[in-house]
């Protein structure tokens, strides 16, 4: 990572203060980035009027987009429509200012959802458009993808140094951890940690178990962003992961096991599995600008859980 690249410049990162915001922002700060988050409450990234004040109070030399709502499989069964809609209207003005307001260099964060559900593993980039995605974070995923279309499209009538990542599923400390609107991993560590803490010996998760998934720790992910935006600047996607999956079955029996859960796992068959599976190739990452995850999942799950204990124990079981 260049220091030189970052110090002094202006830099909008838009859901700074979200779960891999608070990986990023702090290692953009130690190179002397001037960073700006804006909050929901000052500005509503929906709304045109708020996001052209943000631009021009702050006028930023680079703009990394991370804002977004979403959520596990659940949370994107009950909440389709706001998701599609809150989605779209923030990457489309997102994209717009920053066309608008001559950024040097913008920085969109994709999502493996927008691959179409039955990807040959692993995930190339020129699939993308194969298929349709999985259905239950279909609208969020095409969301994305129109991000991706948007930037592209900048690119080639406006000259806007846009970029695009496709990030895989991603876990850390200050992941969001409730119940309700959490990915897997938070969901399982929290769901098995509270067990032991109130020796309940029966715990209840969704579907089959026979899925798969790629998980990347949030600080390889910040990096991953730091590296494409300083040597990246071509228009196609860019996956950005670790090359490897575990089936949700092992990585249940695993966060039993650091978590020190003895009791039984009850599935819930009833509920989606989600897409069958997700792994990534990441040859293009390495090849384009130097991106390979560090973290050992075990240990990456080790320091996360340790996370939130400490959270729980400062806060109180259930908050």
């Amino acid at each position: 990572m260049n220091k030189d690249y970052w110090s002094g410049k202006k830099v909008l990162v838009t859901g700074g203060a979200g779960f891999l915001g608070k990986h990023l922002v702090p290692e953009l700060n130690s190179m002397n980035a001037d960073v700006f988050v804006p909050r929901s409450k000052e500005y509503d990234l929906r709304k045109e009027t708020d996001v052209d004040t943000l631009f021009k109070e702050h006028e930023p030399d680079i703009v990394v987009h991370m804002a977004v709502h979403g959520g596990g499989i659940g949370y994107m069964k009950k909440h389709p429509g706001s998701i599609f809609y809150d989605n779209t209207m923030m990457n489309t003005l997102i994209v717009e200012k920053s066309r608008q307001y001559d950024v040097k260099k913008f920085t969109g964060i994709g999502t493996v959802c927008s691959y179409p559900k039955y990807t040959p593993v692993p995930f190339m980039e020129e699939d993308i458009w194969n298929g349709y995605p999985e259905e239950t974070n279909a609208p969020y995923g095409m969301s994305k993808k129109m991000l991706m279309v948007q930037t592209q499209a900048y690119r080639e009538q406006y000259d806007l140094n846009g970029i695009h990542l496709l990030m895989v599923n991603m876990y850390g400390p200050h992941d969001d951890f409730d119940l309700e609107s959490s990915h897997v991993i938070p969901a399982l560590i929290r769901k098995f940690t509270d067990a032991v803490n109130t020796d309940k010996n029966e715990v209840e998760v969704w579907g089959t178990g026979q899925a798969s998934r790629e998980f990347l720790y949030a600080e390889d992910a910040a990096k991953a962003i730091i590296l494409a935006t300083e040597r990246f600047n071509e228009p196609y996607p860019v996956n950005i992961g670790v090359g490897s999956e575990i089936k949700i079955k092992d990585l249940v029996e695993l966060i039993a096991e650091l978590c020190d859960y003895e009791g039984h796992i009850r599935w819930d068959t009833s509920k989606p599995d989600g897409q069958p599976t997700r792994c990534l190739n990441v040859d293009k990452a390495k090849e384009a600008f130097g991106f390979e995850a560090k973290t050992d999942f075990r240990k990456g799950l080790l320091k996360t859980i340790k996370w939130y204990k400490r959270e729980y124990m400062e806060q109180g079981a259930g908050k």
